[in-house]
């Protein structure tokens, strides 16, 4: 794992990139509070443990080229035999690729299992337009079509606490690219806690999400004292008192897509504000006419499309091999594009 966000604050997120900037696109996306993660992209994930891998709750991938797909035969190899709930997103005819990875195999003993595994893969074509079907382990994993839809607005997940929006763009056939958006951050003071005689624990959770939720002040939190006990506080009290609200992380990612104006339009909304921008540089500056041709983007181009969205930060990655021997001249190039040099 590769982590390369540092944050002053205690950010929800903590995104880490699963393999080096050659490797294989995945970033593991941790939200260490909740025992839970997502990530985007499903590229190879074998260093990966089986408890990071289990605190997966929902998987974007941006296109099924193997190197953003091969992981799944993991991830699957991980998670049978577990009562896990998991939602995949992918682009157009992804609802078929997972059909076509899960009866690749055959599942004679599923009858011996107590457990449940279910895949919910909600693919997402022309015009935002999606498609749902699911597929669960105790039926032999036999595609279930569920409902069509629209993600208004890119949004494909919606939570009080964050969204993941993605865009459509243009590789040699569609590629996604997607955000994580935190919708507030709220921030416990621990010396506050201690001047009101409160302690840390699983309760602040609830006081999170109930902020999260827009719950009104009067709404009871059950809050733990340090000796202790219990007590009913109002919601808008320990607001006041131990909590401080800040704008929300956000986190673009953005893979395999061409340097179009439709394209480039479509980043720079994507990616507007956000903290980290992690974004494919797979060709040198001088290289434009490869990245073209492969429907990459150069360094100078990532670099410029991070300072265009006005991210905070842009981390590249997906290099090409054949720049192996140059990182340092790759990561440097996108700094100057993104500095403005």
């Amino acid at each position: 794992m590769f982590p390369v966000y540092v944050s002053p604050m205690r950010p929800k997120f903590h995104p880490s990139l699963v393999n080096d900037r050659f490797g294989d696109p995945a970033l593991y996306i941790d939200f260490r509070q909740e025992r839970r993660a997502i990530l985007f992209d499903l590229g190879d994930i074998h260093t990966l443990s089986p408890r990071q891998i289990l605190r997966l709750s929902d998987v974007f991938v941006s296109h099924t080229h193997i190197d953003h797909f091969i992981g799944f035969d993991h991830f699957l190899r991980v998670l049978v035999g577990r009562d896990k709930e998991v939602r995949l997103y992918g682009p157009s005819n992804f609802i078929d690729r997972v059909e076509a990875k899960l009866a690749s195999y055959t599942w004679d003993l599923v009858e011996r299992f107590q457990t449940e595994l279910v895949f919910t893969a909600t693919e997402v074509g022309a015009g935002l337009e999606t498609r749902t079907s699911r597929f669960r382990f105790s039926h032999r994993f036999i595609r279930e079509d569920l409902a069509k839809g629209r993600a208004e607005n890119g949004v494909l997940l919606a939570e009080p606490a964050l969204t993941v929006t993605c865009a459509e763009l243009e590789h040699h056939s569609t590629c996604l690219g997607f955000a994580l958006q935190e919708s507030t951050h709220v921030n416990v003071w621990k010396n506050r806690i201690q001047e009101q005689g409160l302690t840390t624990g699983p309760w602040l959770a609830t006081l999170k999400a109930a902020i999260h939720e827009g719950q009104p002040d009067d709404t009871p939190i059950s809050a733990e004292r340090d000796d202790g006990t219990r007590e009913d506080l109002p919601l808008g009290f320990l607001r006041e008192e131990i909590i401080s609200i800040e704008p929300g992380q956000k986190i673009a990612y953005v893979t395999d897509a061409v340097f179009s104006p439709a394209n480039q339009t479509a980043i720079v909304n994507l990616a507007r504000n956000a903290d980290i921008l992690f974004i494919d540089a797979a060709f040198a500056e001088g290289d434009v006419e490869l990245a073209a041709h492969h429907g990459h983007l150069t360094t100078a181009q990532a670099g410029s499309l991070a300072r265009r969205a006005g991210a905070a930060r842009a981390e590249p990655f997906h290099f090409s091999p054949r720049y192996e021997d140059y990182e340092d001249r790759m990561i440097a190039e996108v700094d100057a594009a993104f500095n403005g040099d």
